[in-house]
């Protein structure tokens, strides 16, 4: 007898011993579960169809026995959603595939397998796999989403991933969320799994408390944004991250980034958050470690902890370390004994290590402590640079040391005051602080202004563009928007709202996605008038107005896109100190030229990125002047998002010196 038919045999023998047959469904040993006889079970038990096994292994949960044997059948277990219950191990037998049903899963959160406010679950199965079916979910037979997941895990306690391998869903390949909230997952336990070819994240960790992932790798994400390894994301501040650890994990050739710590939405009445990286690993992907926060405005700034130790990060595409808005009073990076090496290889202008501040910003950045990283790096560039988006961000309690190697020497650099300052010169820049703006008091520079200068410029913005709009009581208002694309990002419709001055909406309207639209309103009173346009990753421009139109500050400052021209802004009387403050967005640059009420050039500065500063001091006058700046093209850098601020001058700029809003009183510091 050869051994192929001997095996045959004994494995017919054993299924016949086990009572096991596959497909059949096994009524005896069923009833055996439910009478509480038997403590495990199998899932073929309960039948095995080979176009779909749902009904069969959803009951085979559903009886509640507290081990279950998912085996291998010799074919993949074909099903559609299946619910998870508490107080029970499910072992995938190796070999075992269970597949998403071809065709289901049209539910735009239709998840392979979901735990919704459950507790005490083990899913094991080293050597089986879960997978769906990702290349379908992108085609026209489904609506666009980024939520079919491979394993959700709602407001659950207590569950053990073990073994498995998770691939190619339309979402994550293991979402930590929330069914009520408040309730965060808690007690989760993440070990020797797999996440791989997810369409937005390995991993998404929305609320958790006690989660540990150990030697788990997270690779090829590639779908929709963020395209992360593993995404630390919460909602909304209630949310929490409470004692968050990676150790040993590997996260690689991911189009977004290795490891991203999105906390944004956390704030000061959140739980203070902790989260520690030991001996993880991230490669081949857009960045290494990313770290955003919010930073103070309202809600105040977050607080918590962030621990990395022992981590590499290396060859990726971007800087191996980007740490955002962190607030130095308010919470406590450590990065210790990491290694950055030959990341950001075709972006020179990209150190291996990059700060920054985003518009919004509003306390100290800092509070991050290195000691003794390690930084490869062949090319002449700053281990460290900080990008100020805000201009006069105070960065504070940056210490610690590096290790720098470059063409075969290595230098150790302390991050003293005084490095600090000659990497970052915009930390010498000069502060002038924002006026508050009343906006009850705005009014034309000329009431009357002729039709051609009330015509706004096509000046986009993308995120949210804000507008002020003056009108008389009565007055019939029309205004027309575009809105347009930006790279290959899709859209549908953009919201337009208009507002009083109490905040009441007068007036909505969506625009299609690259098409003008109009909103039109009667003005109830005589005052100024908020428009409101949220274009997202897109972009909008003002193409008419019946009356006079100024750009407000959106995120703290003037965000624009691709624009070029000249806007004006108004000096009132009395000043004596202003400044206006101009910034690149990610390493992409711009020119500006700033013009007095002459018309004379007093300043100008080509390829910016960093934030930099004209500022004057001059006699105070008794009449107010119109300035303006000019933004172009820079000469030499990428040109696509930059940043415009006005310090110690009205926030406003207007697309003509005719059609420009002035406080009608003075305003204050």
């Amino acid at each position: 007898m050869s051994a192929g038919i001997r095996w045959n045999a004994i494995f017919v023998l054993a299924v016949l011993a086990s009572g096991t047959c596959f497909g059949a469904k096994n009524q005896a040993l069923i009833d055996e579960v439910g009478s509480g006889k038997r403590q495990e079970a199998r899932a073929s038990w309960w039948g095995f169809a080979p176009a779909d096994s749902t009904a069969a292994l959803q009951a085979a949960i559903d009886s509640g026995v507290p081990k279950l044997v998912v085996d291998n059948v010799g074919a993949p277990w074909i099903v559609d959603r299946i619910k998870l219950a508490s107080n029970q191990e499910i072992v995938f037998e190796k070999g075992v595939v269970v597949l998403a049903k071809k065709g289901a899963f049209k539910g735009k959160t239709d998840a392979l397998f979901t735990a919704s406010l459950k507790k005490d679950i083990t899913l094991s199965g080293y050597g089986a796999t879960l997978r769906m079916r990702k290349a379908d979910y992108t085609t026209d037979a489904y609506e666009k989403a980024e939520w079919r997941h491979t394993l959700a895990l709602l407001s659950c306690d207590n569950v053990k991933v073990y073994g498995l391998t998770l691939a190619d869903s339309g979402g994550d390949g293991i979402y930590i969320g929330v069914a009520k909230r408040g309730v965060p997952c808690s007690n989760i336990h993440i070990k020797d799994v797999v996440c791989d070819n997810h369409h937005r994240q390995g991993i998404s960790v929305i609320s958790a408390e006690n989660l540990l992932i150990e030697d788990t790798v997270m690779k090829n994400t590639a779908g929709t944004n963020p395209q992360a390894g593993i995404d630390f994301e919460p909602n909304h501040p209630g949310e929490r991250l409470v004692n968050c650890v990676m150790r040993n994990c590997l996260s690689e050739n991911n189009v977004g980034g290795a490891y991203a710590l999105y906390v944004v939405p956390l704030n000061g009445t959140s739980k203070p958050m902790s989260i520690r990286l030991e001996n993880c690993r991230g490669t081949t992907s857009s960045f290494g470690l990313n770290l955003l926060t919010s930073n103070g405005g309202e809600g105040g700034s977050p607080r918590g902890t962030v621990e990395v130790v022992d981590c590499t990060f290396a060859n990726t595409r971007g800087a191996g370390i980007i740490l955002t808005n962190v607030p130095a009073k308010r919470m406590a990076v450590r990065i210790a004994g990491c290694t950055v090496a030959n990341v950001a290889a075709e972006r020179p202008k990209t150190s291996p290590i990059m700060l920054g501040t985003r518009s919004g910003a509003y306390d100290p950045m800092g509070g991050i402590t290195f000691v003794d990283c390690t930084i490869t790096d062949p090319m002449d560039r700053q281990p460290l640079r900080f990008l100020d988006v805000v201009g006069d961000t105070p960065l504070t309690d940056v210490t610690g040391t590096f290790l720098l190697k470059r063409q075969g020497k290595v230098e150790r650099i302390a991050l003293t005051s005084d490095q600090l300052d000659e990497w970052i010169p915009a930390r010498k820049l000069k502060y002038i602080p924002r006026l508050k703006l009343d906006v009850a008091t705005l009014a034309p520079i000329i009431p009357n202004a002729p039709v051609a200068a009330r015509q706004p410029q096509p000046v986009r913005q993308r995120l949210t563009a804000k507008y002020f709009l003056y009108a008389t009581a009565q007055d019939s208002v029309s205004l027309r928007f575009s809105y347009d694309q930006v790279g290959r990002y899709g859209g549908k419709e953009m919201p337009v709202t208009v507002t009083d001055g109490a905040g009441e909406v007068l007036a909505a309207a969506k625009v299609l996605f690259q098409k003008e639209g109009t909103v039109a309103f009667r003005a109830p009173a005589t005052g100024i008038y908020t428009v409101t346009c949220l274009p997202g990753g897109n972009s909008v421009a003002p193409r008419q107005s019946s009356h006079v139109l100024c750009l407000a500050q959106s995120r703290g400052c003037f965000p624009l896109h691709l624009f070029t021209g000249r806007l004006y802004f108004w000096v009132p009387p009395g000043t004596t100190e202003f400044g206006v403050k101009v910034s690149g967005e990610g390493g992409e640059a711009v020119k500006a030229t700033v013009f007095d009420a002459t018309g004379k050039q007093v300043w100008t500065e080509d390829n910016i990125t960093e934030a930099c500063m004209f500022d004057t001091v001059h006699p105070a006058k008794p009449q107010g002047e119109v300035w303006s700046v000019q933004l172009d093209r820079p000469s030499k850098a990428p040109f696509e998002d930059y940043f415009v601020d006005l310090r110690g001058v009205p926030p406003i700029l207007g697309f003509s010196p005719q059609a420009l809003l002035r406080p009608s009183s003075p305003v204050a510091p």
